[in-house]
């Protein structure tokens, strides 16, 4: 049995190392590697994938997230609305620029930001809400769009990790995840269902004013060289990487179905352990499987990560503590308690192995070393 991995990249490139190393070696030969065509390429491709006027590359999902507010107009002062229970970079963006970054809990089913709890922490000072599409599905979109409206507020969605998902609303339609709210924003980082092999991010909009804002920001501030009519960064997606996400792209729908069979052994694998909650999939989203996550019942789910790593199978918690309750985010305004679903899922969530080269001798591996720790 092939070593198991938390995500297998190697064994992933070697399936289309000749068409990756032939983009990357077109690149080098080109020269062209900042702004270069396949960045421009990419771009189009992702447009046409995602369904949206506007994809502006960028350097890191975190820089997408930054522009996408500093693009907003957003001051320092205004109330953005975010969840506890996501990677610290959601709400580092917002105090790096000065916002206020208000947290709320999420639902206990589906780990995604509850809609009710939004509604309840929107004051005059609130300007936008960001719904993070945590672990591969999409929050329900079709309700906080609804708040948002009422409210006159923006939606910068948070979609690192449900890139591929389909959204499907009510009355019959159907949207990509990230292509919902006024802008989306993903990373490309390596571990993501779309990765390159390096940083990268970009950002996502139909609205051609804040599109045009965002390609001035990323660079530098600039629409005409060397004039600089506004403050921006320079967070540029390069061409290398822009090659390699071009290839993947195509084979992205291959790889959500691999994910979608990996975890559906797993469901079945574990349907009936009393110990464990396997993930649930909401009616309206896909779940594309970023990470396989399941709640602990009743047991020391680092006891379990310890006894899966003593069996050569790694395991992760995503994550062990509320941004509510980390030192960098410490604020009066929240105690321990105040978001009871986030901080029971820091203490109960474990995510197993979960990548497109999972073979069924793995999984049988993996659910077979799980069940019986509980046994």
């Amino acid at each position: 049995m092939k070593k198991i991995q938390m995500v297998d990249l190697k064994g992933q490139y070697e399936k289309i190392q000749h068409e990756i190393d032939t983009a990357v070696l077109d690149v080098v030969r080109s020269t062209q590697y900042i702004n270069g065509p396949e960045v421009k390429n990419f771009q189009q491709d992702l447009e046409a994938y995602l369904g949206v006027k506007h994809v502006v590359p960028c350097a890191n999902g975190t820089d997408a997230l930054q522009v996408a507010m500093m693009a907003l107009n957003l001051k320092p002062g205004d109330e953005v609305i975010t969840t506890s229970f996501t990677f610290v970079a959601t709400a580092e963006v917002i105090s790096l620029l000065g916002l206020t970054p208000v947290l709320v809990d999420v639902l206990p089913d589906t780990f995604n930001i509850d809609p009710e709890a939004i509604k309840k922490a929107i004051t005059p000072k609130t300007k936008a809400i960001v719904p993070v599409h945590l672990f591969g599905q999409c929050a329900h979109m079709e309700s906080i769009m609804n708040i948002a409206e009422e409210h006159k507020l923006y939606i910068i969605e948070d979609n690192a990790q449900a890139i591929g998902a389909d959204y499907y609303f009510e009355d019959g339609r159907t949207k990509k995840a990230g292509s919902i709210g006024h802008i989306g924003c993903t990373s490309f980082f390596p571990s993501k269902n779309l990765g390159c092999y390096g940083d990268g991010g970009a950002i996502f909009t139909d609205n051609d004013e804040l599109a045009k804002k965002m390609r001035i920001v990323v660079n530098h501030g600039m629409e005409v060289r060397y004039y600089h009519d506004s403050v921006g960064v320079n967070s540029r997606l390069d061409s290398i990487q822009a090659a390699i996400l071009r290839i993947k792209l195509q084979y992205l729908d291959r790889y959500t179905k691999k994910r979608q069979q990996a975890a559906a052994y797993y469901d079945n694998a574990f349907e009936d352990n009393p110990g464990l909650t396997i993930p649930v999939k909401s009616a309206f989203s896909d779940h594309v499987f970023h990470q396989y996550t399941l709640k602990t019942e009743g047991v020391d789910r680092f006891t379990l990560q310890e006894h899966l790593m003593s069996k050569d199978i790694p395991a992760m918690v995503y994550y062990p503590v509320a941004l509510h309750m980390q030192k960098a985010y410490l604020d009066p305004r929240y105690k321990k308690g105040d978001f009871p679903v986030t901080e029971d899922l820091c203490n109960r969530v474990i995510s197993l192995p979960m990548h497109t080269e999972l073979d069924e001798q793995q999984l049988e591996y993996i659910t077979y070393t799980v069940n019986d720790f509980f046994s």
